[in-house]
């Protein structure tokens, strides 16, 4: 089972209530969409490299690791909020599980998914 796969079972055990139809899981990528109109898609390669996604309405979020921001605090992991500017990723941490790191974000972005960043 592909590490993608392995999340999806995590999420529709955990958040499979708000869920609006199964996760889709792609070759390097898996797209989640939620009752409340969430959109999210998550790639992780390894727990040191990651980008999470999120859309919600016309407003679209991204964690990634590209290590290209060190002047951030959190380098090399950092948060693109919905008007494109950068900040410290305040929910991910490089090495952490993946699912940890997922959860830590869909905890937040469910109960508000603009909480993070703007």
């Amino acid at each position: 089972m592909t590490l993608h796969a392995t999340l999806a079972d995590e999420i529709v055990s955990r958040f499979g209530e708000q869920l609006d139809g199964a996760p889709q899981i792609g070759h390097d990528a898996m797209t989640l969409h939620f009752q409340n109109g969430l959109m999210l898609q998550a790639r992780f390669a390894n727990p040191e490299e990651y980008s999470i996604q999120w859309r919600f309405g016309e407003a679209e979020l991204r964690i990634d690791t590209a290590p290209l921001h060190p002047e951030l605090s959190t380098f090399p992991h950092h948060l693109h909020d919905s008007q494109g500017k950068t900040h410290p990723d305040p929910l991910t941490i490089p090495g952490r599980s993946p699912w940890d790191n997922l959860q830590a974000v869909l905890d937040v972005i469910l109960e508000n998914p603009l909480a993070v960043g703007d």
